[in-house]
């Protein structure tokens, strides 16, 4: 019997908040993040978990670049890593990453200006091993994954690849919306968890239901767009929603707050730093009835 593939419409709600609620209520995120020269992505990925309603962010970040993620991001705090040129590294990296500091945290997302050197492999392999509870999986990550880093199949983790970081875990670059909605289902089923194919109408399928987002638009193709749509959507796992619900309900607020930035500054000029600007906006107007 040939297995029926659903195409999911309505936009999920965004989770009611008690008025006797705290900030662990709403989620302790880990955002494994940023390089020298890639710190832009980590500061990115935490301000949008921030404005999307996480109650904590954490950055995992080398010492160096401690200084600037503070300045950038003051209400996030921070998992100091090695620096990637330390000889030690390894043993530091499996310490500061043990898994009793991991079961701090209620979600991870790893990847963001990560780099993909020996350094990153590892603490990628680590997390992706050792942290129990949902993950998104962006970027730097996906490449290392595309190249090598084992992992085993869970329901509750989300690939965010955009279409190079795709071809480079599958081997495919679909072209049509049929053959990406017909891609993503094989992703999905091989890998487990859902997976989120980014660019002109997102497809997110977690390999028996898919939604396709209708908005968006061309400003948004600009570096740290796909970094602040991980923050969005490990800040909605952590406030509760399962895998496929927080990641059709993060790309549609991403790309309502992409496109009232677009109305704001106009596409050309539209950078991904307006676009987590604009997530309150995107929220409260989801929220409205």
């Amino acid at each position: 019997m040939t297995r029926r593939i659903t195409e999911i419409r309505n936009v999920p709600r965004l989770p009611v908040r008690r008025h006797d609620a705290h900030k662990g209520d709403f989620g302790r995120i880990l955002v494994v993040a940023g390089s020298p020269g890639m710190c832009g992505a980590a500061i990115l990925a935490a301000r949008a978990a921030l404005r999307a309603g996480a109650g904590l962010v954490t950055v995992a970040i080398p010492a160096s670049l401690s200084t600037a993620l503070a300045v950038a991001v003051p209400e996030a705090t921070q998992l100091v890593l090695p620096e990637p040129a330390d000889a030690d590294h390894a043993a530091r990296a499996d310490s500061a990453l043990a898994p009793a500091v991991l079961a701090g945290f209620d979600v991870a997302a790893i990847g963001p200006g990560l780099g993909t050197g020996d350094a990153s492999r590892r603490v990628v392999a680590v997390v992706l091993e050792r942290f129990a509870g949902p993950q998104v999986v962006d970027a730097d990550a996906l490449n290392l994954v595309a190249t090598g880093v084992l992992v085993t199949p869970r329901s509750d983790r989300v690939f965010t690849p955009h279409p190079g970081e795709f071809e480079r875990l599958t081997a495919e670059r679909p072209r049509d919306e049929a053959a990406r909605v017909e891609a993503c289902e094989r992703f999905a089923t091989r890998r487990g968890g859902v997976i989120v194919l980014k660019g002109h109408r997102s497809v997110v399928h977690d390999g028996e239901r898919y939604s396709i987002e209708l908005g968006g638009n061309p400003g948004m193709a600009s570096g740290g767009s796909g970094d602040a749509l991980t923050g969005v959507i490990a800040a909605l796992l952590g406030q509760g929603l399962g895998a496929f619900d927080a990641a059709r309900l993060g790309v549609f607020l991403h790309a309502r707050a992409g496109d009232l930035a677009a109305r704001r500054f106009g596409a050309p000029s539209l950078i991904a730093s307006d676009l987590v600007d604009c997530l309150p906006d995107a929220f409260r107007r989801h929220a409205s009835p």
